[in-house]
């Protein structure tokens, strides 16, 4: 691994860490305003009751009445009532970042856009800190949830542009991996914080510290090969003789990706014309394929943002259930190494999620203990967290090259409206999960299981090209053990002899950067 490959790794890694913090800013505001906002005449009435009850303000009481724990009048407690917004804002900034995010990066440079957002995200987390206004929160939160997406985005599309085609595999599972590492870090830093202020200059005093090390993040190869930035090229490769060896090789990868990107286009058609996008949209194949693989994202994000969101709901205290929110996403760092198949593999995960939420969601009707309860919601977390990371390989693979894009951004726009369709469910009275809310959230996936039965396996397949492509693969067929058995060992004889086809090569990079 050259020197650059690892400067690449390591700052795109704390980045990462870092950006969970703010990413569950929402879970600890809340925290912090029920513990210390109580009423100026010591009734000990906290807010978050008093907003339940209906009844945030007494007869004869206006927003100056409203104290900290320790007397101190705090403005933040004058309008909790709009905290409860800043999470549906912050899923709307992802939401927009997700539609022009992309296309920013393609045309400025994946580095420049990741170190304006970065600065950004920083920033963010500063400003409540210093001006606590209720309509500034929410425009931060947007904005954050904004520099989010643009950051997930330039990072996996540097990440991968920097690594060999063999090893791709790899940058999809590591940095969702400090992601969970960053979500374990931040709840004791929230947890020892004991006002608002102390609570955002802690999450974001870290991220300040560590900006400049991230002007030594190098530009994308691939970016700087397009638009024929020979100079900065000519630099990486004079930096020590493993990234000029590194730089030859992912440069040769690139240009013959490129040259078959281009004769694929100059090509004529067999009939004498080209169809349009909308025909191949149209094509039965793809319109059901698109619709499973939209539904999968859509449940996938209801079922990991619902209990992510909601993880104080357990009964266990909010800090140490964030800290092991943040640890039981740890072991999709080994989802690289199952060598099962996509479809295999991506019906067991949806299975072993819904199965665990509904257990969650029975043992909780019979008052079982919390720990156990957030147990089992957690393994449902972390089972429908890998069936995403499958399902972003899958999108890939299960289109053809025409329409391959449009399709994974379309299946990318689903994900993205299941997360601000969950910021809207309203909150149970009583604090916990309501009971519709994990129906939805243990049923989703297990429907997705059976829709998996409908498609091919694409695991060692080369891309189709086309929807005819598509016709031509495997019909799927009900699985059984000894499918499953020859599928296992199909698999790990084809990784042992063969690496990733070059064709298969850029559309992975490019599918990776939108389903983000």
């Amino acid at each position: 691994m050259s020197p650059l490959q690892m400067s690449v790794y390591w700052r795109l890694s704390l980045v990462f860490f870092f950006t969970s913090f703010l990413f569950f800013l929402d879970i600890f505001t809340a925290a912090i305003v029920a513990a210390t906002c109580h009423l100026g005449n010591n009734t000990g009435v906290s807010v978050r009751r008093g907003a339940l009850e209906g009844n945030q303000s007494l007869p004869g009481q206006d927003e100056a009445d409203w104290m900290t724990e320790s007397g101190i009048g705090d403005s933040v407690c004058g309008w909790t009532d709009w905290l409860s917004y800043g999470q549906t804002l912050y899923m709307v900034g992802l939401l927009l970042g997700s539609l022009f995010g992309g296309a920013i990066s393609d045309r400025y440079g994946k580095r420049p856009v990741l170190l304006v957002c970065v600065c950004l995200h920083a920033v963010c987390g500063l400003v409540p800190a210093i001006l606590p206004q209720p309509h500034l929160f929410l425009a931060i939160r947007c904005l954050t949830g904004v520099c989010c997406c643009c950051i997930n985005i330039c990072s996996f599309s540097l990440v991968v542009e920097w690594t060999l085609p063999a090893s791709r595999l790899w940058p999809p599972a590591i940095l969702p991996f400090c992601f969970s590492l960053g979500t374990m870090g931040g709840a004791p830093l929230a947890w020892l914080s004991s006002t608002w202020r102390q609570l955002h200059l802690s999450l974001a005093l870290p991220q300040l510290i560590c900006l400049p090390l991230y002007l030594s993040i190098p530009e994308s190869p691939r970016w700087l090969l397009l638009k024929r930035r020979t100079d900065a090229l000519d630099s990486y490769r004079s930096n020590s003789p493993a990234d000029k060896h590194c730089l030859d090789l992912l440069l040769d990868s690139a240009w013959s990706d490129l040259q078959k990107a281009t004769e694929a286009q100059e090509e004529p058609p067999p009939g004498g014309h080209a169809p349009s996008d909308i025909m191949h949209l149209r094509h039965p194949t793809v319109l059901l394929r698109l619709f499973i693989m939209s539904y999968l994202s859509a449940a996938s994000a209801l079922t990991y943002f619902g209990i992510c969101m909601n993880i104080g709901s357990f009964g266990v205290g909010v800090y140490s259930a964030q800290f092991f929110s943040g640890l039981s996403e740890a072991p999709c760092l080994l989802i690289p190494l199952v060598r099962l198949g996509r479809r295999p593999l991506s019906m067991l995960a949806l299975f072993l999620s819904g199965a665990a939420c509904f257990l969650s969601l029975l043992l909780s009707r019979y008052n079982a203990k919390p720990e156990l309860v957030m147990s089992l919601a957690l393994l449902g977390k972390l089972c429908i967290l890998a069936a995403t990371f499958i399902s972003i390989l899958y999108s890939i693979e299960l289109f053809p090259t025409v329409v391959r894009q449009r399709c994974v951004s379309l299946v990318n726009l689903c994900f993205r409206l299941g997360c601000l369709v969950n910021s809207l469910v309203p909150p149970n009275p009583n604090g916990a999960i309501s009971l519709a809310a994990m129906v939805v959230y243990s049923s989703g996936p297990i429907v997705g299981c059976s829709l998996c039965l409908l498609l091919p396996e694409t695991s060692g397949v080369p891309l189709p090209d086309s929807v005819e492509d598509c016709d031509r693969q495997p019909r799927p067929r009900p699985p059984s053990m000894r499918a499953l058995w020859r599928t296992r060992k199909l698999v790990s004889s084809q990784t042992r002899k063969t690496e990733i086809p070059p064709a298969e090569k850029d559309d992975t990079h490019s599918g990776l950067i939108a389903a983000v």
